[in-house]
């Protein structure tokens, strides 16, 4: 099937509204998960504010990790996308 010039105008943006969801998804997934947690741990061991600030600080790393690898994969992709073009 051949696109024709409408379909590709539509297409255009959603490779960047993926990777904008994508990367929200690192951004907010860990650290709301960490506010839950922290919470829930500094109140059934009653170590108010150890534990909600440790899992803060282990939501930080996993979603700089994920950040960075999301980052990689998304410039190989565009590598591979110029390279197709060219």
């Amino acid at each position: 099937m051949q696109l024709d010039k409408t379909d590709k105008k539509q297409i255009w943006w959603q490779p960047a509204l993926e990777l904008f969801a994508q990367i929200s998804g690192w951004l907010v997934v860990p650290i709301v998960a960490a506010l839950f947690l922290g919470k829930w741990l500094d109140r059934r061991f009653d170590t108010e504010p150890f534990l909600f600030l440790g899992c803060l600080a282990a939501a930080f790393i996993i979603t700089m990790i994920g950040l960075i690898k999301q980052s990689i994969s998304a410039m190989k992709k565009m590598e591979k996308e110029s390279q197709k073009q060219q």
